[in-house]
């Protein structure tokens, strides 16, 4: 049925200048790329470095400029991987352009011409055809066999055929996905041809209302990043406050104000905790460079911490679990089947020749269809080298695909021959009725289509006829069709997929499938991808009548939803983290974006994928390699369980740090501690936290461990329990060594250098002891870290030069132990690592695995 049109319909100039003026171009309102002056002010507005030079500020303000060099310094190191990470991510992403762009042949005071897309407006009548992108939403006033793909909006990767509609107030029409009287903008034609008038432009499109729900979506902190927030406030508070209690106290004992001042600076600079800003932050930063180099883009680096918590994978099927592009799975004639991925390199039977050979033929030769470009690419590469493919033949007639015959055929004509051959495929039961089939051949042909839909193939029939005479018939059914056999289509799984996925189980991620196609091919692709199947599919009209709390029960045993439209899958996210679960969604359709921005961690296809996607997620999968995510997993994991190694090693070393600026006003012993003592430190505790932590490879069964639960915290009781008992341990040998040598010796700057000594040597141990939980530090001979080797021999250079180097040691106020002092002190610092080591294990490997 043809809609109402007429001339008088068509907009004239001067009404779509009106139009275009009222409504706006037809464009996206894409995220224009942010100036480096406006990106720089984005990383430094960043409530982590504004901490870090807060507390810059502080010690600056102490007097200690040393101290705050080197800590602006570190913010600066830390600023310049974040926008260095950010920039490149920017330059590489700009959402929806490519579907604006394109030119557009419109009707216009009744002459035909080419207009930019852009300048497209409601009202216009679009000419449409095969292979041309639809310029924005358009309701169809005329159409001849007409197949759009419309897999960015609905994930379904075959092509959908549209009709004519009838309309009678075309200005009423609203946008629908679904309706095949309607074309939607940023879709392909595949075949045929249309008439049409656009009803909705830029954001008033299906795709642009798409685009324009992502705004009130995601931008959420990471519970790391709170927490660490809110740790470093509590304790640089609480900090303060003992350093002013210290000076005080000071004062009132000795009545010496100055020194009381200077102690009190000492324990501010020794309690203050710059470390876990720097530590979390650059730990991000570095992790974002390694996925760099995996060919995984992070544009939220937070996001990379929190994959190591993931507990629920949706995945898309189109484009993310399949290739997206229709693949000749399955030939069938009789008692003769050939599966492609079951026969490998063998060779096609020779009694199946005849159903490719006529499927090719029965295909256009330049297609935009994707199971006939899928068929072309079967012929050339099974019938390469044979007499089966025609490339001489001339076509001389086609009769299309129409509703009331769903099937086409093509007429070919070779250079030595009068007779015509003609070609025919369709839907099997329109090819069945063209070679007027018997009963009982009817129903093995049904019975066969049955089975090879039930795998999630797309089956068409294939037959083929001679006639002899000049003037062809106005009819397939007038010819004599023989048939052929069937031939099976699919998208096919991303050869990395199973096993990526295995690996995701095996480390206790669930993945479910959340696609817009039929249930048996969801099903179908499921089984092959190695995703549970033995639960019930939820399809998206189920959905639609489930209240929240039904859908909440019935997700713990669904591991498949589909017919799923794009509103929905963000109501499954939604309803996955609302049962508490992080949720990773992958995706790389215009019909994912709401749903990747809404879900913990957004993974968008790069190379595949539509810029809305990339725009909308977290994470970017640059060579669309669905294991890049098992990697990135793997990363996030690594993060968090070498945040907790680093945190375990700032508090240990922050206890006999403490201990050493308290303890001696309380005995009525001289200052042990001065701020350059504080500085030397610094210098270990820094590189040590935010370099050799960061570099340490994952325990190496992490991968096998469930994910920790998403209410764990980085600073926990085992993990703060574990650096008291190591750093209280080596505060008692250090308050013994001091005694004892302050009463050998009876020189404070002697006892202070055999003391300061004991306290380097014991922190790169500590170090060393907390590089793995998992076993001893002397049993990891073949572990190397190139970073731990370099600081220790920095260290321990730069602790040689303030001990044996006069003017250096002055500063200091350190007299140089005798040689059997140092030895023994070297011997104690091997007995603290014997310390650290023993109150390391009785944790148990819950630690280790990082849960």
């Amino acid at each position: 049925m043809s809609a109402a049109f007429t001339h008088d319909d068509e907009l004239s100039e001067k009404e779509a200048r009106e139009r275009l003026i009222q409504d706006g171009p037809n464009q996206l309102p894409a995220s224009s790329q942010r100036g480096v002056l406006r990106l720089l002010r984005d990383v430094v507005s960043e409530p982590m470095f504004l901490l870090l030079v807060a507390c810059g500020a502080i010690y600056m303000f102490l007097g200690d400029r040393n101290e705050a060099l080197m800590l602006l310094g570190f913010v600066f190191v830390v600023m310049g991987i974040t926008f260095f990470q950010q920039r490149r991510t920017e330059r590489s992403l700009e959402a929806l352009r490519d579907f604006s762009s394109p030119q557009t042949l419109v009707v216009r005071d009744g002459l035909t011409r080419k207009i930019a897309g852009s300048e497209l407006v409601r009202g216009d009548i679009v000419l449409l055809a095969e292979g041309d992108r639809v310029p924005a939403d358009i309701y169809i006033v005329d159409s001849s066999n007409l197949t759009v793909d419309e897999s960015m909006l609905t994930g379904e990767s075959v092509p959908v055929a549209k009709e004519t509609g009838f309309i009678s107030n075309h200005a009423a029409i609203v946008s629908d996905v679904g309706d095949a009287a309607q074309l939607f903008s940023g879709t392909l034609v595949t075949q045929g041809t249309a008439r049409g008038r656009v009803i909705a432009t830029g954001e008033r499109s299906a795709l642009g209302r798409i685009g324009k729900s992502l705004a009130g979506l995601g931008g959420q902190s990471t519970p790391i990043q709170l927490e660490t927030r809110r740790i470093v406030k509590r304790v640089a508070s609480v900090g303060l406050l003992l350093a002013a209690g210290l000076a005080v106290t000071y004062w009132l004992t000795r009545g010496d104000w100055l020194n009381g001042l200077l102690a009190g600076l000492t324990l501010a600079m020794a309690i203050l905790p710059e470390e876990l800003p720097v530590v979390l932050t650059l730990f991000l930063g570095l992790g974002a460079w390694r996925l760099a180099r995996e060919k995984v883009l992070a544009r939220s680096i937070p996001a990379i911490e929190l994959l190591g918590a993931t507990t629920v994978l949706c995945v898309d099927k189109t484009g993310t679990l399949t290739t997206n592009r229709m693949a000749v799975r399955r030939l069938w004639i009789d008692a003769v089947i050939y599966d492609t991925v079951a026969a490998g390199s063998a060779a096609l039977p020779e009694e199946l020749h005849g159903i490719l050979e006529f499927a090719v033929l029965a295909s256009h030769r330049r297609a935009f269809d994707p199971m006939e470009s899928a068929i072309g690419d079967a012929g050339k590469r099974l019938l390469a080298d044979t007499e089966h493919l025609h490339g001489d033949w001339t076509l001389i007639e086609d009769y299309p695909l129409s509703r009331e015959m769903l099937a086409m055929s093509r007429v070919w004509e070779s250079p030595n021959q009068r007779e015509r051959v003609i070609a025919a495929k369709g839907a099997p039961e329109a090819i069945v009725d063209l070679c007027h089939l018997d009963n009982a051949r009817c129903a093995m042909v049904a019975g066969q289509v049955q089975r090879m839909a039930a795998d999630g193939l797309r089956v068409l029939g294939i037959a083929r006829a001679t006639f002899a005479a000049e003037a062809l018939p106005g009819n397939q059914h007038d010819f004599e069709f023989e048939f052929l056999g069937l031939i099976g289509l699919e998208d096919p799984v991303r050869p990395d997929v199973p096993q990526a996925i295995a690996e995701c189980h095996a480390a206790g991620i669930r993945v479910v499938m959340i696609t817009g196609d039929h249930s048996a091919t969801a099903v179908s692709i499921a089984r092959q991808a190695g995703i549970p199947t033995d639960g019930a599919v939820i399809t998206g009209a189920e959905l639609a009548i489930l209240s929240d709390d039904e859908l909440r029960m019935r997700l713990a045993n669904t591991h498949i939803f589909s017919r799923i439209r794009p509103e929905q899958k963000l109501r499954l996210v939604q309803a996955f983290r609302a049962r508490g679960d992080i949720v990773a969604m992958t995706g790389d359709g215009v019909n994912d974006a709401p749903a990747l921005k809404a879900a913990s961690i957004g993974v968008a296809m790069g190379a595949r994928g539509t810029d809305v996607a990339r725009e909308a997620a977290a994470l970017v999968l640059l060579n669309d390699d669905f294991s890049s995510l098992v990697v990135a997993v793997r990363y996030g994991r690594r993060v968090f369980a070498n945040l907790r190694k680093a945190i375990v090693f700032v508090v240990a070393v922050h206890v006999p740090i403490v201990g050493l600026s308290i303890m001696p006003v309380l005995l009525g012993w001289p200052m042990l501690l001065l701020p350059v003592h504080i500085l030397f430190l610094q210098l270990i505790i820094d590189p040590a936290c935010s370099v050799v932590f960061e570099a340490e490879p994952l325990e190496a069964d992490a991968m096998l461990a469930k994910p920790r639960r998403p209410e764990a915290r980085l600073f926990d009781a085992q993990i703060l329990m574990r650096g008291l008992w190591q750093g209280g341990g080596l505060l008692v040998t250090l308050l013994a060594v001091y005694a004892g040598a302050r009463f050998m010796t009876g020189s404070d700057d002697m006892a202070r250098a055999m003391t300061f000594t004991v306290l380097v040597i014991s922190n790169l141990g500590l170090i060393h002891a907390n590089r793995s939980w998992g076993q001893a530090s002397w049993r990891r001979a073949g572990s190397s870290n190139r970073y731990f080797g370099w600081i220790a021999l920095i260290t321990l250079v730069l602790l040689g030069a303030a001990l044996g180097i006069p003017a250096i040691s002055r500063l200091f106020a350190f007299v140089l132990p005798t040689p059997s002092m140092l030895l023994g002190g070297v011997g104690v610092a091997a007995m603290n690592l014997l310390w650290f080591e023993a109150v390391k294990h009785p944790f148990g490997r819950r630690g280790s695995l990082a849960r």
